[in-house]
């Protein structure tokens, strides 16, 4: 029998790219992405990525920047190993030839985000930190990496406790089953539950719902970031402005003029993105208009060209210096559980990336925390299946599941009740209103074999909302991206109390309480 494993890693972002460069030759990797290679938030990535770069900072002072923002619901050994190891590889990518701008020393130029102390953001093209990041690793890839767009993953197969391969289907609709020796699952978190988010349109949630219907556990599902800053036209969101624009200089006003930061947090407009967020939203809850206000950046469009072309793009007035924006969903702290080896609770099931939850993040992401996150998790990943034994015998075939139960719900509307009810701000009646409106939703029974891509997405969102909104609701408390109007802060202080009275505690999605292969059952 040949020694070589196989690997099935779904998707395509930097989490899975990470991984395919790290990984050896003696494993040979299939990687598949719905969509094109193109279609990630990887891609979309503008900030940078967070390293302890500099002689003037440490990986300590991350350390403690990435728990202050993480409202002491980190793991703390998770967040230690992660950055350091995550200087290590970003050294390592500077000295591979990586693009990031570089100062007139000709090293690499340090920015600063929401919630950092230090300048600690590496950036690439201005505002192209994600893609110019995914071009690179991708071109970094030797020929045991084997890539393949439009290949949707349905579900996982699963034999004796240990996953063996996936269920996928083609362009054409075939679906067809693969086995291999480790699966590991790259697939994003979920943004496109909600109406304003700042994802792309293929993330919908769905390597959490096919880990969780495999048995592994979901958790934290309640810590949803929303970014302050989307460029929003009309009330449509037409794309993200990068917290790195605040970095520069930029501030949030109302349409007097009227500093909305002052008073209310020390880092005032770099305060971390849970309370910048909800300030926001109390502002237009008062019926105010907020904009980002950028003439203190001098040569706005070299240093963020992306954003520039988009605000032009969407007729805004450059020379008034104010840009429209409005918060949205930008990333799930939470997801599938993972021990520091991105190992779920499923043998020979892997998750990193966005789609899994570490404990790196806590309550609230530290910006630009994320894309280094997926660079290490990837790496370390790789190192672990590499010294897996291989599967020495071969796996009986799976019966597929015929029928699927698909909700009867359109995609706008599941985002509508979303966004009301389980946003920014939640309280128990509009969270147990939500879970009540989704449990009535009706089903359509659809052949495996007539079933769209489009239907198993819904499906997706569909299972994850519940799960979301049962989280929300176990969790009485305000913490991090989960601010509930019934439960606030401790001594009436709206935007963090220094003192959680609550211990620290992660709720677990449990795998009695996981929804059946038909999507529609609690078993």
């Amino acid at each position: 029998m040949s020694s070589i494993k196989k690997v099935i890693v779904v998707g395509a972002g930097i989490a899975a790219l990470s991984f395919a460069k790290t990984i050896s030759e003696n494993c040979q990797v299939i990687m598949m992405t719905k969509k094109q290679f193109s279609s990630s938030n990887s891609m979309l990535a503008q900030g940078g990525i967070a390293a302890a770069f500099s002689a003037q900072d440490s990986v300590q002072q991350h350390v403690q920047d990435t728990l202050a923002a993480g409202c002491d619901h980190n793991d703390d050994k998770t967040v230690q190993e992660l950055l350091l190891l995550g200087k290590h590889l970003v050294k390592e990518l500077v000295a591979e030839g990586c693009l990031f701008d570089l100062n007139e020393e000709g090293l690499p130029q340090l920015g600063k985000e929401g919630a950092h102390t230090s300048n600690r953001i590496l950036h690439a093209g201005g505002d192209q930190t994600g893609k110019a990041l995914v071009q690179f690793l991708k071109s970094q890839l030797g020929s045991h990496i084997h890539l393949y767009e439009y290949h949707h993953v349905m579900d996982l197969l699963v034999h004796e406790g240990k996953c063996t391969g996936v269920v996928w289907k083609d362009e054409k609709g075939h679906v067809h089953t693969m086995t291999a020796d480790a699966v590991v699952l790259s697939t994003g978190g979920c943004g496109n539950l909600y109406e304003m988010n700042t994802n792309d349109p293929s993330v919908t949630g769905d390597g959490l719902l096919l880990a969780y219907r495999a048995g592994a556990q979901l958790v934290d599902l309640e810590f949803v970031q929303f970014h302050p800053t989307l460029l929003t036209i009309a009330g449509k969101a037409v794309g993200l402005v990068s917290e790195a624009v605040r970095g520069e200089g930029a501030y949030l006003e109302d349409e007097t003029g009227r500093r909305i930061m002052e008073g209310i947090h020390p880092q005032k407009d770099l305060a971390p993105r849970d309370i910048v967020a909800r300030a926001i939203f109390h502002e237009q809850q008062a019926g105010h208009h907020i904009y980002l206000n950028i003439h203190d950046i001098p040569h706005f469009p070299t240093r963020f060209p992306v954003i520039y072309e988009m605000c032009l793009r969407a007729g805004i007035d450059m020379v008034s210096g104010r840009l429209p924006v409005s918060p949205g969903m930008h990333f799930l702290m939470g997801g599938i559980k993972v021990n520091e080896h991105g190992e779920t609770t499923v043998q020979s099931l892997f998750a990193i990336g966005e789609a899994a939850c570490t404990g790196l993040h806590g309550a609230n992401r530290l910006a630009s925390n994320s894309l280094l996150e997926g660079l290490v998790l990837g790496n370390k990943a790789a190192r672990r299946i590499e010294h897996m034994s291989k599967r020495q015998k071969a796996i009986s075939t799976f019966p597929l599941q015929e029928v699927w139960s698909v909700p009867n719900i359109s995609e706008a509307q599941l985002r509508n009740w979303m966004t009301v009810y389980a946003s920014i701000v939640r309280d128990e009646k509009g969270l147990q209103t939500l879970l009540d409106k989704l449990e009535r939703v009706s089903f359509q029974q659809i052949n495996v074999k007539d079933i769209t891509n489009e239907q198993i997405e819904l499906s997706n969102q569909w299972s994850l909302a519940i799960c979301l909104a049962k989280s929300a609701l176990l969790r009485t408390e305000s913490r991090g991206g989960h601010y509930r109007m019934d439960y606030p802060y401790r001594d009436d202080v709206l935007w963090r109390g220094k003192q959680i009275v609550h211990e620290k505690g992660h709720i677990h999605i449990m795998e009695n309480e996981r929804i059946s292969a038909k999507w529609n059952v609690y078993s």
